[in-house]
């Protein structure tokens, strides 16, 4: 008995000093806020992004990224627009000075605008930027409306729900080029990697105040897969 307690208690300072947790290892990963409470698990500029009555804005162009790395998960959240809002949310980044290039960005838009409304259906809400379109248009509510989005990755796949309905699905190897898409479309001179070489895993971020036009977040949630 005294040797089976000794285990337990070597088992146990292994758990504590590796700062592993039951939810952690568990077959149903928990939803946990991305940001940690009041902000703690982010990194931002703290005069560009604030959170009040727990919905989160920016002031700025400017990204705030959860802290880690994430890979294979499900990110849960609500937005909302304003007239010709162009914001997006950012997976897979590896190098967060310089994140257009070597990340994948989940457009966030509003398609009511005449700039947005009319311009590439790779660059409207639900779309992966400069790449592949969502299937349907304007899910997005209009602006002032709150939107549910579901963005799940696993691998080189990418699932995009936008108010319930499936819009985009991307398998990123087939993005094997860096000047067109599968479509035979161009892609926009600053992606110049091919999706299929890029990283599975990587920072998760939420584009500020981009085009003059604010964007406001809330329930912020992940899990793993």
């Amino acid at each position: 008995m005294k040797r089976n307690l000794n285990v337990f208690f070597l088992l146990l300072l292994g758990f504590i000093q590796t700062g592993v947790t039951w939810s952690q290892n568990s077959n149903k990963p928990e939803w946990r806020p991305l940001f940690g409470n009041n902000l703690s698990e982010a990194e931002y500029d703290s005069n560009c992004w604030k959170m009040e009555r727990d919905v989160l804005t920016a002031s700025e162009d400017k990204v705030i990224w959860a802290k880690g790395v994430y890979e294979n998960f499900v990110l849960n959240l609500e937005f909302k627009t304003e007239s010709g809002t162009n914001s997006g949310v950012i997976v897979y980044c590896t190098d967060r000075e310089n994140w257009i290039p070597y990340s994948v960005e989940i457009q966030i838009a509003d398609d009511y605008s005449d700039k947005w409304g009319k311009e590439r259906k790779d660059y409207q809400c639900g779309a992966i930027f400069g790449h592949l379109p969502a299937v349907e248009q304007k899910v997005v509510n209009k602006p002032g409306e709150w939107n549910k989005l579901q963005i799940t990755c696993k691998g080189q796949n990418i699932d995009v729900e936008l108010n319930g309905k499936l819009v985009t699905q991307m398998d990123m190897k087939k993005w094997t080029s860096g000047k067109t898409n599968p479509d035979g479309s161009s892609i926009p001179a600053w992606l110049p990697n091919p999706l299929a070489q890029l990283p599975t895993k990587g920072a998760v971020g939420l584009q500020g105040k981009h085009a003059d036009a604010s964007v406001w977040f809330r329930n912020i949630l992940v899990r793993a897969l």
